[in-house]
């Protein structure tokens, strides 16, 4: 037993929103209790209790659109001619990286940011992986670095006909393996999706394969959809409709699908959203990075479309997405007023049920019964926090690195800002070794 007391808890449960002088009661992977300090410290005096010494306890962070692979482009020099549309910075950064991948890359490209995301109080990820010369056993890789740092995981692959068939084919079977061991696994810590790139890159040939692939898995596709303008203009030229639009005639879209970033969509295209329940994940410091527009997420938000927040790999901070969040949509709409409901929403309250959807637990809540994924925040406000300004003072007034504590599934990652029976010297000094010799293959 683990009581996380002497703290503000913001329990994100609207039966009791915050807790003065609050703990938590944690009992195996679970939360056992939540309540004051005195009182849970006298029922369960034997337990170890972790001081949080006034700092803010709250649930764990959840990131719902990450890509690993994407960690040894930091630093690297590119010497691919300046990108003039979104597809230039694909096929000069993103898919060169990919194929120079090993599957030992693909462990040490996970360990970094999954370090970055313990001490930045992330819990929990939704990742979308590509390495396409080293595609079977590449989820496994991914997997085992999450059970070393432990990580709270959902994997895919990115299946893709851009590096031709016979790898389209692995990709595939790499998904079906990897989704059918974590249904057999029955463990909230790991999951698995189907992953596809995008429908500029898939085939009718290749989606029928994965349509077939996916039935009785009893999960969904991961795919980016509509990122950029070239994405609707190969759907429109090849297709004659919209990238949603395809997706829905096809059957990929369902309360399991993630279609990510859906940017370039039409009103019509939401309704087919909504009709399906698919799950949208945006991902607002990415797409002002690639320069490829603003997700129309408050149209989306207002129909009823459960709206996500991620990453797509840019950091692995869930603050920089919610401060980058809340500002792009006013300054597209030139509106001040915009963006403030929405925004915490996805992260705090949607990021949840979208996990939720795939495991068994609860997540992203400091109740009774759910999974024990609790973090404690170094924060000493200025002015007072209530019910109703929280989600201000976490905008304003912290960033990842605010966080001295993380425990996923009752396992303590980090404390006090030491990490806990992970060796980050070794694990980054490979990685930076590693890191180079990709560099020479680029």
């Amino acid at each position: 037993m683990i009581l996380v007391g002497n703290g503000r808890v913001i329990t994100r449960d609207d039966n009791i929103p915050i807790v003065e002088n609050g703990c938590i009661a944690i009992d195996g992977n679970k939360i056992a209790e939540v309540g004051l300090t005195s009182e849970l410290k006298e029922k369960y005096s034997g337990a170890r209790f972790i001081d949080a010494k006034g700092k803010l306890i709250m649930p764990g962070f959840i990131n719902t659109h990450m890509h690993y692979y994407s960690t040894f482009a930091r630093g690297m020099a590119n010497d691919s001619p300046p990108a003039k549309k979104f597809s230039d910075i694909l096929k000069g950064l993103w898919w060169r990286l990919d194929k120079v991948l090993t599957l030992e890359d693909v462990y040490y490209s996970a360990v970094g940011p999954m370090i970055e995301q313990v001490k930045s109080g992330v819990t929990t990820v939704i990742d979308h992986h590509a390495s396409p010369y080293a595609v079977t056993g590449s989820l496994f890789k991914i997997a085992e670095a999450a059970e070393y740092i432990g990580i709270r995981s959902n994997l895919c692959y990115e299946t893709s006909d851009r590096d031709g068939e016979k790898i389209a084919d692995e990709g595939i079977a790499e998904n079906v393996k990897f989704i059918k061991y974590c249904n057999n696994k029955k463990d909230d810590m790991l999951k698995g999706m189907f992953g596809l790139h995008a429908s500029m890159t898939i085939s009718e040939k290749t989606l029928d394969k994965c349509l077939d692939a996916v039935s009785g898995l009893d999960t969904g596709f991961h795919v980016h959809c509509a990122e950029g303008i070239e994405d609707l203009e190969d759907s429109k030229t090849r297709y004659g409709k919209g990238v949603i639009e395809r997706w829905y005639d096809a059957g990929v879209l369902s309360d399991k699908t993630i279609a990510v970033h859906c940017i370039h969509i039409s009103e019509k295209e939401m309704d087919m959203l909504k009709e399906k329940d698919t799950i949208v994940v945006h991902n607002p410091e990415s797409n002002m990075g690639n320069a490829v527009g603003a997700s129309p997420v408050l149209e989306m938000f207002g129909k009823g479309i459960l709206l996500g927040l991620g990453t797509d790999g840019y950091t692995a901070d869930m603050t920089e997405s919610y401060k980058v969040g809340n500002i792009i949509h006013k300054h597209v709409k030139g509106d001040s007023n915009v963006a403030w409901g929405e925004i915490p929403e996805m992260l705090f309250v949607n990021n949840r049920r979208i996990v939720e959807r795939f495991i068994e637990g609860q997540v992203g809540i400091l109740k009774a019964g759910a999974l024990a994924d609790v973090i404690i925040v170094d924060y000493n406000p200025p002015t007072p926090i209530n019910e109703g300004n929280i989600n201000g003072h976490l905008l304003f007034g912290i960033n990842g690195r605010f966080v001295d504590t993380t425990i996923v599934n009752g396992r303590i990652l980090m404390e006090d800002r030491r990490l806990v029976n992970i060796d980050e010297e070794r694990m980054m000094a490979r990685s930076r070794e590693l890191a180079r010799e990709v560099w020479k293959r680029f």
